[in-house]
């Protein structure tokens, strides 16, 4: 894990990298890779609270899109600020931003579960599909060494972009008009295109991943040697048998 390759080919990706590039040079160096971490913890718990919130007053949206930004400056930069100042810490920093990427997305599903914006049942089931396809990046990074942080032009900026889009549509109408099939909530419908968009990045790189790794290492046939050690082994285990 300390030595893994990083691909970001997600939409934004480079024009972004060319702004936190210039933003990490321009930090005070009293602040450190470990403060922006937690900063995007917090900012990503404010979000989750401004759902909630919102339950009773809709100006608490106004706390998510604040807490959305929030979260990007501090969880796009802290990895950033590392390789400039050449300070990396590659496992330290692998894990702690990603374990409290899950915590940090569990608050915002939690209070998109209480917003009345989203059914709970698909804000439970956007968790779990955001678990699924963080666990299988997780493991494709520890036994490829490639950490795949897009899946087809998107990535958790562009996906941080669109969420704020639809919370600032909520002001309007918190509603979408699909004609003759109705108008369900907005959140509903796009929690459910979530879903499917998750659940179909799962699929592919399952079966991508899965398929490299046969490919790199195939399935070996037994040897003559081992072959007959093992009709050896059986003879043994059987003439014991009948003595006893």
């Amino acid at each position: 894990m300390a030595e893994h390759i990083r691909e970001h080919r997600s939409l934004l990706a480079a024009a972004e990298k060319r702004a936190l590039v210039a933003i990490a040079h321009r930090l005070p160096p009293s602040i450190n890779s470990d403060h922006l971490t937690a900063l995007a913890l917090l900012a990503m718990a404010m979000a989750g609270a401004g759902y909630a919130f919102a339950r009773w007053d809709v100006r608490a949206l106004w706390l998510v899109v604040v807490g959305l930004a929030v979260n990007w400056f501090g969880d796009s930069l802290d990895g950033t600020v590392a390789r400039v100042r050449k300070v990396e810490r590659p496992r330290y920093g692998f894990y702690v931003d990603h374990v409290l990427d899950i915590v940090g997305a569990t608050f915002l599903f939690v209070g998109l579960a209480a917003s009345g914006f989203m059914t709970p049942w698909i804000a439970l089931a956007l968790l779990i599909a955001y678990l699924l396809v963080s666990g299988e990046v997780f493991l494709a990074t520890s036994v490829r060494g490639v950490f795949r942080m897009s899946f087809s032009g998107f990535g958790p900026t562009e996906l941080r972009i669109l969420l704020a889009i639809g919370t600032i549509a909520l002001f309007r109408d918190p509603h979408v008009n699909l004609g003759i099939f109705g108008s369900p909530s907005l959140f509903d419908f796009g929690g459910l295109i979530a879903i499917a968009g998750m659940a179909l990045a799962f699929i592919v790189n399952v079966v991508r991943n899965t398929a490299e790794l046969a490919r790199q290492e195939p399935r070996q046939k037994m040897n003559r040697e081992a072959r007959e050690g093992g009709i050896e082994n059986r003879s043994v285990r059987l003439q014991a048998d009948l003595h006893s």
